[in-house]
Order: structure tokens, then C-alpha cells, then sequence
């Protein structure tokens, strides 16, 4: 079979590399000619992902089989329009697929089916304060159709709505933003995989994140299991039910991001997609379900496997670190090898490379790199993430250590 992958960023290598390994030819789009997937595609197009002409172009181009994208919200749209237009499968028609990746359609779905978020409003940039009068502040300020982070800011009052608007604007292909209440909250993920109606929980997870600045919710890690599950269990069951029937979702993965606090549980976001915090490669790991193997399946034409979940071992607990680091110019990386055979490591990986030039953070795209790490029990686990931390060195040609450990530098204590 052909199938035709959007984006061929280190989100959808594993997708990449599963499909080849299958005996699937690849077709490749991604709007960066250097894309690190593309070597592992056959065929490659440099053709955006929001693209819908012009991934329906390569797809009749190739006359492609199944098209498909995982760890990114937007191509979720662009892959709907594609396998609808050559009647290919898809887990989502054109209409939910919007629905799912336009903020304003998912919020609007999640209010009129009682579905608790926080409250908000769609502003453009000429607002006026009568507007937004009910809205309290702090606020988050978000494009309507983005993706990692990218123009999501943090606000305090409408005179600096007015500030950052126009560039949040910027991140997105509509004239209005969203503008929501802020909720001081955790936030948890829930991983779900439906299949002819039937939803399942796969995984509850704590997605932990930082601040820099105005920008916020930057994710750094992924806890499992959650410290909320068996407290709002029930509950996130119930929301996940909720979702499926609002969203009228019938096959595929469910990823929903929620938001804990004083006032229970919120529904901050939801995405027909596998996560990008590498659920691909952990949640077979702590259920033995092959989620990304059944999209890639799913995608060829080929029956649904039985969806049999093996439960992670009582007690164990298991962490994605997702790391950063500070402005420079790389010199040198701890060899992966090295990191790989540390206890407990499950899988790591780079986003850069020696020579590369890392920027200020100001989104989620910063990431150097990755490290799944599992232990007996949360103490252990902790261990085991500083010994990894310790071993990790980013370094420039002044010998400094670029890597961040972000949880130790907002404490204070790195």
C-alpha cells in the first residue's frame, strides 16, 4: 500500500518508520525541505500540511491508499479533506475533522452539549471593551486554528489583549481569537482509542508545563499515572463519554486535555490524533495496545485488531521528559547510546544536533529532545529522572551546559 504521512517532523518519525517497516511505500509532505523524516519516507513533496490542494495534488499524484498524520492537530483537517475527496479511509469526515481542529466549532460543540470549559469569547482584532466585559481576567488569548503552543498567551488586563493580538492572530488562518477565562488548575491527558463506537481509556496522565513570560502551558513532562485518576475517575470516564457522543466520534484515537482545579474538572481542549508527549511509544508500553500500529492499519484498509488492554504493573510509574535548552550554538551531545542504557530508560531521543542553533523558548517546537523513564514507585522514579538529567549535556564551544531541567529551575534549586 501507499500511504501519504503529513509531516515529517520527530512527532511522526515512529509513524514513518512503522509504515515502511509494514511494507508500506511513504509518501512524505512537509512544508521543510530538511524535515528529519524525510529519509525515511520514499517519496518526499515539500507541500505544507495545512495545504489541502496541495496534499490532494501528491495524493492523486501517487495515487496513494490511505492518508494519515499523528502528534499534530491541524493536518487532522487537511487528511479528512484528502480521504474524502478519493474515498479513502478516514476516521473523520470533513465536518467533525473541522470541528475538532477549529477552536471555535469545538467550544461552541462542547457548550451547547453542557460539556464543562472555561468561558470565553471570539474577539477580532478591533475589539471593543463591551465585548469582553464579562470575561474576568487573568485570561488566555489563543489563535483558533494553531497548534503547539504557538501565539497562546497569558493576560492580565484588555490593555494587553490589545498588545498581543495581532500577533496571536498571526498564528492562525482567522480573523478572530479566542479569548478564554483562565483557570488556576493542573492539567491532565486523557488517551482514548475508540473503535465502532465502543471508547476505551487507554491512559490518564499529568502534563506538566512552565511559563516563560506571557507564554504559557509549554509542556516539559508527562506523569502516569495520574495523582488525580482514582479522585476524578468517574468523572473523566463520564467527560470521555460525553465527548465521543457530542463530537459523534466513531473510530480512532480521542486525546483530551483537561484541566483540574478548585471548581473540578474543565475540558481545555480535544484532538482526534495520537498525543505528541511520544503516546505512540509509551501507551503500548504500559497497555500493550499498538495505538499507532492500528491508525497505520486503520489507514491501509485493513481490519481493526482486537482492542485487549494489558493494565501497567501496580505500583509502577512512568515519566516523558520532554527537555529543553538554553540560546547557543551545540558543540557536543551526550551520545544517545549512553542515555539509552541508563536504568529505567525506556526510549530517548534528539531534536538537534551538533552545529544546530537553539533559540529563546516561546512555544512547544523548542524542544531539544526527549526521555521516557519508568520506575517502582513515584520516589524511585523521581531518581531515576535526575540521574538521566545529570548524565544529559547540551553543551557550546565554551563547555556550558545548555540542557534545562525545568521542573529543578522553577523551584530554584538546578
Amino acid at each position: 500500500m501507499r500511504i501519504l504521512i503529513l509531516g515529517g517532523g520527530n512527532n511522526q518519525l515512529n509513524a514513518i518508520k512503522m509504515a515502511a517497516k509494514k511494507g508500506h511505500e511513504v509518501v512524505l509532505t512537509d512544508y521543510y525541505p530538511d524535515a528529519p523524516g524525510r529519509k525515511y519516507a520514499k517519496y518526499n513533496e515539500v507541500v505544507s500540511t495545512f495545504d489541502v490542494d496541495g496534499n490532494l495534488r501528491v495524493a492523486k499524484k501517487y495515487d496513494i491508499d490511505g492518508v494519515m498524520t499523528v502528534g499534530t492537530d491541524q493536518p487532522i483537517y487537511t487528511a479528512a479533506c484528502v480521504a474524502n475527496e478519493m474515498k479513502l479511509p478516514s476516521f473523520l469526515d470533513v465536518e467533525t475533522a473541522e470541528a475538532v481542529t477549529n477552536k471555535k466549532k469545538m467550544k461552541s460543540i462542547l457548550s451547547s452539549n453542557h460539556i464543562p470549559t472555561a468561558s470565553y469569547k471570539l474577539i477580532a482584532s478591533d475589539f471593543s471593551d463591551d465585548s469582553i466585559k464579562e470575561l474576568g481576567f487573568p485570561a488566555v488569548l489563543k489563535p483558533i486554528d494553531s497548534q503547539g503552543q504557538r501565539g497562546v498567551f497569558k493576560v492580565n488586563s484588555i490593555k494587553e489583549v490589545r498588545e498581543n493580538i495581532l500577533e496571536t492572530l498571526s498564528c492562525s488562518r482567522c480573523e478572530e481569537a479566542l479569548l478564554e477565562e483562565y483557570y488556576e488548575s493542573d492539567e491532565i491527558t486523557v488517551s482514548c482509542w475508540i473503535q465502532n463506537g465502543l471508547l476505551t481509556i487507554l491512559t490518564v496522565t499529568d502534563r506538566e508545563t512552565f511559563q516563560r513570560g506571557k507564554h504559557i502551558g509549554i509542556c516539559f513532562a508527562h506523569t502516569f499515572p495520574s495523582k488525580y485518576h482514582q479522585r476524578y475517575e468517574k468523572n473523566i470516564s463520564a467527560l470521555m463519554q460525553d465527548i465521543r457522543s457530542a463530537f459523534k466520534l466513531q473510530n480512532g484515537p480521542l486525546y483530551v486535555q483537561l484541566l483540574a482545579g478548585l471548581n473540578g474538572i474543565l475540558v481545555n481542549e480535544i484532538a482526534c490524533r495520537i498525543g505528541g508527549a511520544y503516546e505512540d511509544l509509551f501507551i503500548p508500553h504500559v497497555t500493550g495496545f499498538d495505538i499507532l500500529g492500528q491508525v497505520i492499519d486503520f489507514t491501509a484498509g485493513e481490519p481493526f485488531s482486537p482492542t485487549e488492554v494489558i493494565h501497567f504493573p501496580k505500583g509502577k510509574m512512568l515519566s516523558v521528559q520532554l527537555f529543553f535548552a538554553l540560546p547557543g550554538i551545540v558543540d557536543f551531545l551526550t551520545p544517545i547510546e549512553e542515555i539509552s542504557r541508563l536504568p529505567g530508560m525506556i526510549k530517548a531521543g534528539y531534536n538537534i544536533s551538533s552545529g544546530d542553533e537553539i533559540k529563546m523558548i516561546r512555544d512547544a517546537t523548542a524542544r531539544a529532545g526527549f526521555m521516557i523513564i519508568e520506575g517502582d514507585d513515584r520516589k524511585h522514579l523521581n531518581q531515576r529522572v535526575s540521574r538521566a538529567f545529570k548524565k544529559l549535556k547540551i553543551l557550546d564551544d565554551k563547555n556550558h551546559n545548555l540542557a534545562i531541567r525545568i521542573k529543578n529551575e522553577l523551584r530554584g534549586d538546578k
